[in-house]
């Protein structure tokens, strides 16, 4: 008796607190329904088994029939392998009370949470922003695979022809590496079968296969009622190039309803060869594997399609299957690519160019001068030796253009206040218009000052006026704005990005015809104009490219055919404490010198140009050593009795350069005077001039006057 009311009492007890302990789940289960109940994102409460004990209203909206089943079954779609999954996130949320952990699916990056509730419960929320609706419905076999090739999901169809999940690409194509579009052998569980690939690159990580049935064997196919639904662009021609088939995709990158069978060539062009060859040659077997890039015919812009195509037997016919990939954005980068190639080539083309010519122009220019000494104005030669000068003058500003563009001519920058710089200019500029255009100047008041070089400034500023004067052959107005800007976030434009800051804004604009959109990213090129021969250079616009961009700022065009153009010229802004001391040196007033006491090494590579420096100097009464290279220099130099008060070197020689080979001199004579003499100004050598002391740069083509008083300046 006491033993069988000690196991009444027992069971009592045991019934008792299992009531109790159901009333305390339900009512926590209650409490977290009331918190999740409304939540977004998909939660489930399971036990420690993985079933399934409540589940909130958006995982009813996202899932099916989940009701007494277990969470990994839910996930199948969605993740390989869940049950081991959820098993190592909750021993996780057993140890740390939560676990969290994103894994790549077939649809994107799922985030899953767990929390442990209470002993043997766990509340799992899925995050709905990266839970998309898979295609595993589709009614083909699919399969997304890993940027390695490891199989992340499968769907039911394609794991009943293999005979169950597979883990790797290697297992599952007997004939690897994949090309989407041809026909591939999978390890069927009965043995191999021949599946035409379609394949979609989803993200970088990772990339979705679709199979449709194989018909190399002559059988009928039975994968055409998919067709349409293929989240990839495809189409299938008849051997006598004709689309007899194109699924939705392919209707819509095409835009052409194909209601009937359409000829290949009324819908791509730019295969370089006969649409009717390159099909034939497919249809023998040539040719398969490479893809061809061609361009929509019938769209309202242009659309790049790259092709791949595969040949098939349908009812023992051939046919072809083509893969349509849009390659739009790869032919826009490769096309930005080629162009910034060719302006590159083009800018180190003019930059040889120009340096070469500076030499020549300086060599005319420089003996023009030494004849011109020798005639005054009643000589009748004097004439000629003026025309022979100012054409040399000429010579030099259209290569002076070319280094614009090519960002190597040698700036001297300043403090400007552009107010005060446009004001000085107004009267050039009126005379550049005409007396049909009327100009007109508007300024912002508190405009901060910029640093630039005010000659090239200056010349920026008439190429846009006379730009748009052409462009107003009636007349009309042209304005220039300037205003200071500040951008609160970067901004990017016309492939160019500006950081955020404060920025003072130049704008020329005018009413006339404006630009025409397939021109207006052709028109900063060197050499394009849209004026009749011997109108213009072309030269122009890059000029004012170059300039803005070696000052630091950004150049923008806006142009509405028929309404007129703006240009929009971006230079930071400085305040004035900023560039207190950085020009002063240039404002000091120069000495009075006499000319003619010193000695000169002259290192010149080119044989003319050191003839005339050599010459113009002895005429002034300096002493002048010469030296072919820098070689030479320093084996001159190797005379420690001999004394030298300034060394003249051009920049850019074979072997040494001039900075390299003065460093070096300057170790044992470090008071000498430098002048260096360059037809550009090649950045890292005119970066390692500036931090030679007492040296100072003098542009080719120079003048005899230009080197006499350059040399006396170092001199005293």
């Amino acid at each position: 008796m006491a033993a069988g009311l000690t196991l009444g009492f027992v069971g009592l007890a045991v019934t008792g607190w299992t009531y109790w302990r159901n009333r305390v789940q339900k009512a926590d289960i209650a409490t977290l329904a009331g918190i999740v109940g409304n939540d977004a994102s998909p939660c489930f409460v399971t036990d420690q088994d993985d079933e399934i004990i409540y589940f909130n209203r958006a995982a009813t909206d996202r899932f099916s029939a989940v009701t007494g089943r277990p969470l990994s079954y839910v996930l199948r779609y969605m993740v390989a392998n869940p049950s081991a999954m959820l098993f190592r996130l909750q021993n996780k949320a057993q140890a740390l009370g939560a676990a969290q952990e994103d894994i790549v699916t077939r649809d994107g990056m799922l985030g899953l949470m767990v929390h442990q509730i209470s002993g043997d419960r766990y509340l799992w929320r899925l995050d709905a922003e990266q839970t998309g609706q898979g295609r595993g419905d589709i009614g083909l076999p699919m399969l997304t695979v890993s940027k390695s090739g490891t199989v992340l999901f499968m769907n039911d169809i394609l794991c009943s022809l293999l005979g169950g999940r597979m883990e790797t690409l290697e297992a599952v194509f007997n004939d690897l590496p994949l090309v989407s579009g041809q026909e591939h052998q999978i390890a069927g569980k009965d043995g191999p079968i021949r599946v035409l690939v379609a394949e979609l690159e989803v993200a970088s990580d990772r990339r979705e296969i679709y199979l449709l049935p194989g018909v190399s064997d002559g059988q009928n196919c039975n994968g055409w009622q998919f067709f349409d639904e293929l989240p990839i662009p495809m189409i299938k021609i008849s051997t006598d190039a004709k689309v007899v088939q194109a699924n939705r995709l392919a209707r819509k990158l095409l835009n052409d309803p194909m209601s009937g069978a359409t000829e290949l060539g009324d819908l791509v062009e730019g295969l370089g060869r006969s649409i009717s060859d390159w099909i034939a040659d497919a249809i023998a077997g040539r040719g398969l594997s490479r893809s061809e890039v061609l361009q929509a015919r019938k769209t309202d812009k242009e659309v790049y399609l790259q092709v791949s195509l595969s040949r098939i037997e349908e009812n023992g016919n051939p046919v072809l299957i083509a893969v349509l990939n849009d390659a739009t954005e790869l032919k826009t980068l490769e096309a930005q690519f080629v162009q910034s190639q060719k302006m590159q080539a083009i800018g180190q083309l003019a930059g040889g160019v120009a340096h070469d010519f500076n030499n020549l122009l300086t060599a005319i220019s420089g003996h023009c001068d030494l004849l011109l000494l020798r005639h005054d104005q009643g000589d009748p030669d004097y004439g000629d030796l003026m025309q022979i000068n100012q054409n040399a003058n000429r010579a030099a500003s259209l290569v002076g253009q070319l280094l614009a563009f090519s960002r190597k001519q040698n700036l001297q920058p300043e403090v400007l206040d552009l107010r005060d710089t446009l004001s000085d200019l107004t009267h050039l500029l009126n005379r550049l218009v005409g007396e049909k255009v009327m100009l007109s100047l508007s300024h912002d008041p508190g405009l901060r000052p910029i640093r630039a070089d005010k000659r090239q400034l200056e010349q920026v500023l008439m190429n846009l006026v006379v730009n748009a004067r052409d462009a107003m052959p009636e007349g009309g107005e042209i304005r220039i704005e300037t205003e200071g800007v500040t951008l609160p976030h970067d901004m990017e434009r016309d492939r160019a990005r500006v950081i955020a800051g404060d920025y003072v804004v130049v704008k020329v604009s005018d009413v006339g015809i404006g630009i025409s959109p397939d021109k207006i990213h052709k028109i900063f090129e060197p050499f394009y104009t849209t004026k009749r021969v011997g109108e213009g250079t072309g030269l122009g616009l890059s000029t004012v490219y170059g300039i803005v961009k070696q000052s630091g700022g950004f150049v923008f065009v806006d142009s509405v055919p028929g309404k007129g153009t703006c240009f929009s010229l971006y230079f930071p802004a400085y305040d004035k404490h900023e560039l207190a001391g950085q020009d002063t040196g240039s404002q000091k007033a120069k000495p009075k010198t006499k000319q003619g006491e010193g000695i000169i090494l002259l290192v010149e590579d080119e044989a003319p140009v050191r003839a005339f420096a050599s010459r113009a100097l002895r005429l002034r009464g300096y002493t002048v050593l010469e030296a072919e290279n820098a070689e030479e220099a320093l084996k001159t130099l190797e005379d420690e009795g001999l004394k030298i008060d300034v060394f003249v070197t051009d920049v850019i020689m074979p072997g040494m350069d001039g900075p390299s080979w003065v460093r070096k001199a300057l170790e044992k004579r470090p008071d000498v005077k430098v002048v260096f003499v360059s037809g550009y100004a090649e950045e890292d050598v005119v970066d390692h001039q500036s931090k030679i002391p007492n040296s100072v740069f003098l542009p080719k083509p120079f003048s005899l006057g230009d080197l006499t008083a350059t040399v006396q300046k170092q001199l005293h």
